[in-house]
């Protein structure tokens, strides 16, 4: 009879657990998401709503870069045929015109080559001549076809070799055409092939340098850009055009108007693309290597937005309330992206069900509901 008591009050006190009522979630934690007011209490606490809307919103992308140099824009002078270097004025920086002379080779391969185009243009001149003679003498048979070709073949072979130094001269930076017997030299001048300023100077006073040697590096700065480091998970909000400010750390408030003209597509080990900008005035303080900050606006399309004011925050989360009608509102867990003009985009808007959201008095619907939780 006892046990048969026992097993009357578990089988009574299991079917009272299973038809209990369901806990809500807010209610298990102790913080209720519904609240309603009379219209007098709306009317004291401001209440207003008004549906989301969807528009435009940008925001500040900040990347950082340092100032670069493009290949085409690094010059690197060498000579052509090599010599002694037997003067210069160049230190790294300083500025250079183009045509400027800014080195003086010497070596006796000058003077032998200017020997020899001079020679053959003597020899070019009379072969030039006896083949006119020997072309006049064939015509009334006083010379053999055979002769009249032979200097033919000599001209044209003697013209070859004279253009050939005569090209010569000009890679070594003498001019064939001003070139006599009294303006030998044993020294060319090296000119500068653009207007820059210097970045290295390898060689000194006496060296010799061979034609594969780098003697001066020169840069043109009329398309120094700046190269900046995006991550991958911002490249898409970038395009070709798009405008931005960079400056210096330091002088920040100097801005430096640009805009990007490449945008890379080869994603580095650190999941980075380069992005290669154009300076709208360059400014001759930029030096290559220098570090530079940079802020871009960026543009997200066909946001859901609401009013920043319709945002509280409590307990580290972010909520808005939904307004069911009547004096019902009903407090509901958003994520926000980004934020401008006073508007906040709302990244999870699905669950706002296509209601209204107060957007004046959230927070005194908010302590009416802290309210509640502490009675």
């Amino acid at each position: 009879m006892k046990n048969s008591l026992i097993l009357l009050s578990l089988a009574l006190l299991l079917n009272a657990c299973n038809s209990a009522p369901e806990v809500k979630e807010e209610e298990k934690s102790g913080t209720p998401s519904m609240v309603s007011l009379n219209e007098k209490q709306m009317a004291n606490a401001g209440i207003s709503s008004a549906m989301g809307e969807r528009r435009s919103i940008s925001s500040v992308l900040k990347v950082n870069g340092k100032i670069e140099v493009p290949p085409q824009n690094i010059v690197s002078v060498s000579i052509p045929l090599g010599g002694y270097l037997k003067s210069t004025h160049l230190l790294p920086g300083t500025k250079i015109k183009k045509g400027e002379v800014i080195a003086v080779i010497e070596d006796p391969q000058y003077i032998q080559i200017q020997q020899d185009y001079l020679t053959s243009v003597a020899k070019l001149n009379y072969l030039e001549k006896e083949f006119a003679r020997q072309k006049e003498l064939n015509q009334s048979k006083a010379s053999s076809d055979k002769v009249m070709q032979q200097a033919e073949a000599d001209f044209k072979s003697q013209k070859i070799a004279t253009k050939s130094l005569y090209e010569k001269l000009k890679l070594i930076g003498v001019n064939p055409e001003t070139l006599d017997e009294n303006t030998i030299s044993r020294s060319v001048n090296v000119y500068s092939p653009i207007e820059g300023f210097v970045s290295k100077v390898n060689v000194n006073i006496g060296k010799y340098v061979n034609p594969s040697d780098v003697i001066f590096e020169l840069i043109n700065p009329t398309d120094i850009h700046l190269g900046l480091t995006v991550f991958e998970k911002d490249v898409n909000k970038l395009f070709i055009g798009q405008k931005l400010m960079a400056y210096t750390n330091n002088e920040p408030e100097k801005k430096h108007p640009a805009e990007i003209i490449l945008i890379s597509q080869d994603l580095s080990p650190e999941r980075s693309v380069m992005v290669h900008c154009h300076f709208n005035d360059y400014d001759k303080t930029l030096l290559p290597g220098m570090y530079m900050n940079a802020e871009l606006e960026v543009v997200t399309t066909n946001a859901f937005v609401i009013t920043e004011e319709a945002i509280v925050n409590f307990e580290n989360k972010t909520y808005v309330f939904i307004d069911n009608g009547k004096g019902n509102y009903e407090m509901k867990e958003i994520k926000t992206g980004l934020t401008e003009n006073g508007f906040t985009e709302i990244t999870n808007s699905e669950t706002l069900n296509n209601k209204p959201i107060v957007t004046k008095g959230a927070y005194s619907l908010l302590m009416s509901l802290k309210n509640t939780a502490d009675e």
